[in-house]
């Protein structure tokens, strides 16, 4: 029984996500979303998997998209896992409407707590509390893999009502202003023009101009450009300068670089 799993990642967590749990699988491809064409996706797999972080507590744009794009199989085992600090909130259950209006069924979605990269909320945790995480990530995916495996249909984790019904309006209202966030981004003096975050945006938002990154205003607030930057010169604001980076330990920078568009 083959399945796919489509990722998408700004700073490592969905990835080691999907590979853990490919690992626990077996028979399973990965394939990132941002290189999935314009136009139908049609998986050649009875299991789709879909692997990504929760923005401003809701679905980031290249996932809407890669499920209106999706092919119609209603056969098909649909699972889902969203990446977060601790708040995955009413996404999934935003993906299984949006999913059902499309006539496709999520028949189990999962909640992954790991560490945050939202820099301007603080910076990355101690190692041990990013080990802890990871730790207790791996635990559960153990138990998805074992639902998966049996095709058991499962309602979608899901934050507290409080939680669902505030957050959802909160992400509503920002999610019309989110490609133009990245007007808080600012390259300090420490800069070298190295180019990676041009190249490591899955979105291509970033040119250089004048030796200098330049935000072109359709971003998606993964953070991949500062959390990347191997002079931690990429700043967001005006009080991140001191925080630490996150990306995840067991992701390199070239396992991100195979993830996005060439140029």
């Amino acid at each position: 029984m083959k399945t796919v799993i489509y990722f998408y990642t700004g700073t490592g967590n969905s990835l080691w996500t999907a590979r853990k749990l490919s690992e626990q699988l077996g028979n399973t491809e990965l394939y990132p979303l941002t290189l999935t064409a314009q136009g139908s996706i049609h998986p050649q797999a009875e299991n789709i998997g879909l692997v990504f972080p929760v923005h401003i507590w809701g679905m980031p744009s290249l996932v809407i998209d890669f499920v209106n794009r999706l092919e119609v199989k209603p056969a098909n085992y649909y699972f889902a896992i969203a990446a977060n600090a601790g708040q995955v909130a009413a996404t999934l259950l935003q993906l299984k409407k949006m999913m059902q209006a499309r006539g496709l069924n999520l028949s189990a979605g999962f909640s992954i707590n790991l560490p945050s990269n939202y820099i301007p909320w603080g910076g990355a945790p101690a190692q041990e509390k990013q080990q802890k995480k990871s730790n207790e990530a791996l635990k559960k995916i153990g138990l998805i893999s074992a639902i998966i495996k049996a095709k058991e249909a499962r309602n979608p984790d899901k934050g507290p009502l409080w939680q669902n019904i505030l957050f959802s309006v909160l992400y509503r209202m920002s999610f019309p202003q989110i490609p133009k966030m990245d007007k808080s981004f600012w390259a300090d003096a420490k800069c070298t023009g190295c180019l990676i975050c041009e190249k490591i945006c899955p979105v291509q938002n970033i040119l250089m101009s004048e030796g200098k990154p330049a935000w072109q205003h359709h971003c998606e607030q993964c953070f991949a450009c500062l959390q990347w930057c191997p002079e931690e010169a990429i700043q967001y604001g005006k009080n991140t300068t001191e925080k630490k980076r996150y990306h995840h330990p067991e992701i390199k920078l070239q396992d991100m670089l195979a993830c996005v568009p060439k140029k």
